[in-house]
């Protein structure tokens, strides 16, 4: 038996999908000991986990990016989180190896400073992405703006062209601070936080082809593991749910207080004369002067599993927790992106043909029917990504690699991985 530390991000899109990970390994017979928000640490340890709260500080640090007026103001402000973050967390993780003494640790991918922390430690590490992760590619258009992708030179031309603005916007405000943090921890500085994560030797994310662009120059770095979906619910239905007798639309909202709350309205408009019962969930809170029609049931949390059994569509602001889930059991979506990774999500439903996208400014009542209309028609691309998300292994080939990459090099007595000199901080000649 292995003793494993995970430290996470204080969100529950993050939680989650990292606990079926590291309940996998729990199930292995490993000691599984998790560093997460303080709301989630009574859940995670009824999943058999040790759990314990971050640094309160971590947690307190909010950006509040629904404030913002656009999308680079949300970028803004999340990416001033994380490095805020990052400052606390040094302490923090460095805090939780000491009581823990792990055989092998697993850090959230947007913990930069415990990222930097984990690097200039002697315990092997790794990287979970519940997200498609910030690393370059020369097959695909520079991650952000959800560029569709190019082929040929035309794309190749648009690209270089697009690499520089995206790195100004992502990367310029962002390098300074880590590396300030780095510093003191004596780490070798980055150019960008796809330099940050290509120090880790290995990298576990959310998701698989084909809903994931192919990166073959991503070599042996990243390891898609599926759609990392907590077992499904196999609890009786409520009894509001099961009095339903018509198709379901479930529509998802953020669990983290976004400018979202509108496509929650406009799909209560949209499909009010449809043959369907729309379950419309808000995790962040349900707003105010939603109307009421006779074909939908409104409630802040609800089991997405038991609801999916019977959707034919998903209709999600492009968070990847409840995108993957959807399409994992083989539910197509209509994404409706409003900031964050959600461009990204909602061009890969699209390019993937599981789903349909539409943009925030172009939501009407009227559009957003016919898109979910059009998604509804479209279970078989997303049958096709629920095939590819299990033909990477999952969990278990997660689990598999955790235990051959990192523990291994533990249970011979060996340091902890150093990061070969392709994954330094510089720019490599693969166009990253």
């Amino acid at each position: 038996m292995a003793v494993i530390l995970a430290y996470g991000s204080p969100a529950l899109g993050h939680v989650y999908p990292l606990s079926t990970l590291l309940v996998e390994l729990a199930r292995r017979g490993h000691r599984v000991h998790l560093r997460t928000m303080a709301g989630q640490v009574d859940n995670m340890r009824a999943l058999g986990l040790h759990a314990d709260a971050v640094d309160s500080r971590i947690e307190a640090i909010d950006g509040q990016d629904w404030l913002a007026r656009n999308a680079l103001g949300v970028l803004k402000r999340s990416t001033d989180v994380l490095c805020r973050r990052a400052a606390i967390e040094v302490g923090d993780y460095r805090r939780a190896v000491e009581q823990v003494r792990p055989d092998a640790v697993i850090i959230d991918a947007n913990c930069w400073g415990a990222i930097s922390a984990a690097e200039v430690g002697d315990v092997p590490w790794s990287l979970f992405s519940p997200f498609t992760p910030y690393l370059r590619s020369r097959y695909a258009p520079p991650f952000g703006p959800g560029l569709r992708p190019l082929p040929g030179i035309v794309g190749a031309i648009r690209d270089t062209m697009m690499r520089p603005i995206v790195s100004y916007l992502f990367d310029r405000p962002v390098v300074p601070r880590i590396n300030a943090i780095r510093a003191r921890l004596h780490a070798t500085p980055v150019d960008s936080v796809d330099g940050l994560m290509r120090r880790a030797p290995l990298l576990l994310a959310v998701g698989g082809e084909p809903f994931e662009y192919p990166h073959p120059d991503w070599r042996d770095i990243v390891h898609f593991i599926g759609a990392c979906a907590a077992e499904r619910n196999t609890a009786p239905p409520p009894q509001w749910l099961a009095a339903i007798d018509r198709p379901i639309v479930l529509v998802g909202t953020s669990s983290i207080a976004q400018g979202d709350a509108r496509l929650g309205h406009v799909a209560l408009q949209a499909l009010a004369d449809q043959p369907v019962h729309v379950v419309a969930s808000f995790p962040a809170g349900i707003p105010p002067g939603l109307p009421r029609t006779p074909n939908s049931t409104v409630c802040r949390f609800v089991p997405h599993d038991l609801v999916l059994e019977r959707a034919i569509c998903a209709v999600t602001h492009g968070g990847m927790g409840t995108t993957v889930k959807a399409l994992d059991r083989g539910v197509p979506v209509c994404v409706v992106p409003f900031a964050r990774d959600q461009a990204e999500v909602a061009r890969r439903v699209q390019v993937a043909g599981c789903g349909t996208r539409l943009l925030p400014k172009r939501l009407t009542p009227l559009r957003l029917r016919g898109a979910v209309l059009r998604a509804a028609t479209m279970a078989e691309g997303a049958r096709r990504v629920a095939e590819g998300f299990a033909a990477t292994g999952g969990l278990e080939r997660g689990a598999d690699l955790i235990e051959q990459r990192l523990l291994s090099i533990r249970a011979r007595g060996g340091p902890g991985l150093p990061p070969s000199p392709s994954r330094g901080g510089g720019a490599s000649r693969d166009g990253r």
